[in-house]
């Protein structure tokens, strides 16, 4: 039984420490070849655009858009921003439209290592995949991966396969503009379009444009380059 005992134990710190650990010191040097949710989708029918552009290849304006869209904290806070959570609890306590308190260190956890869902198990591997990231990535390194693993439409992920698919250009050549819509149809990319929006994501480009600028102006993405 002791020995039985100190197996279990031994397999649960091998899965739930030690090959984290070791998984994400190795994506700080390489670039994560796949997720879980490309594989999904892949397997759905959706396809797979995937293709690896170092942050220096994409276009400032794009890590400035998503800031201003998903996590304005997000040079501040150490993967987790309690004010943003305070807030999202308490709009849909209110019975408001859900709205969800996660940062972009979280979605970067959730988006390269975990698969999607809303359980108590995946909520709690997501924090600790977050703390790990936060600790042995940093921030420009976060923003990389998450740059690199954002769905943007079906079977399309990253920056350099949206702005090909939706644009003609390569990251490192989209625009404000250009990178607001993209930010914009975020957090429902498969219900959201980029290419002829409708009334909601157009008014929604429209403010991250905006708030792109005050970004750049008090230097909220000074930890990204």
């Amino acid at each position: 039984m002791r020995r039985l005992l100190r197996n279990i134990a031994l397999a649960l710190f091998i899965v739930l420490v030690a090959g984290p650990v070791v998984t994400v010191i190795l994506y700080r040097f390489i670039p994560p070849p796949v997720t879980p949710l490309m594989v999904i989708r892949a397997v759905e029918g959706r396809g797979l655009d995937h293709r690896w552009r170092s942050i220096d290849k994409v276009a400032p304006a794009l890590p400035r858009a998503l800031i201003a869209a998903e996590d304005s904290r997000f040079c501040e806070h150490h993967g987790f921003d309690f004010n943003a959570l305070q807030k999202a609890y308490a709009n849909n306590e209110a019975g408001k439209k859900i709205r969800g308190g996660s940062t972009i260190s979280q979605q970067t956890a959730k988006n390269v290592f975990l698969w999607p869902g809303r359980s108590y198990i995946r909520k709690g591997l997501e924090a600790w995949f977050t703390v790990l990231i936060e600790v042995l990535w940093g921030k420009e390194r976060i923003m990389e991966v998450y740059l690199n693993s954002i769905e943007f439409g079906s079977g399309i992920y990253g920056a350099q396969a949206a702005a090909q698919r939706y644009f003609g250009v390569d990251a490192d050549q989209l625009t404000q503009a250009q990178a607001s819509r993209l930010a914009a149809i975020l957090p429902s990319p498969l219900k959201w379009k980029v290419i002829k929006p409708g009334k909601y994501v157009a008014r929604r480009t429209q403010k991250i444009g905006k708030a792109s600028g005050a970004v750049r102006r008090t230097g909220l993405a000074e930890c990204v380059g």
